[in-house]
């Protein structure tokens, strides 16, 4: 048995072929073969006005943002130097002063 990619949006292993297609159960995204094999490039990540973000950009924040297991908030405008972008859902690193080590999602962060 051959293995089938993963699923680019969620990471799902239980992706299946569906004619040309594969297809991911979990999140529904559907992909050709052929972005299947093109996988090698780059991954781009861009903030939220579409700048692209690459590794020790200063960014700041856009929206308050609710720590989960805790009562602390990111304010909007918090400034975040140095960042590191990972794989996954919240596809950045980072350490924000005052709270510490934390992963953002690039959808609510503006590149300066």
């Amino acid at each position: 048995m051959s293995a089938l990619p993963k699923c680019p949006q969620c990471n799902s292993e239980f992706t299946y072929e569906d004619g040309e297609m594969y297809v991911c159960p979990e999140c529904g995204k559907e992909w050709s073969r052929q972005a299947a094999e093109s996988t090698d490039e780059k991954r781009v990540v861009k903030d939220s006005n579409g700048n692209v973000l690459q590794d020790g950009d200063t960014v700041t924040v856009i929206k308050d943002l609710k720590i989960k297991g805790s009562s602390s908030v990111v304010k909007v405008g918090t400034k975040v130097k140095n960042i590191r972008l990972v794989e996954g859902d919240h596809d950045i690193d980072c350490k924000i002063d005052g709270i510490g080590a934390m992963s953002l999602k690039s959808e609510f962060v503006k590149k300066i």
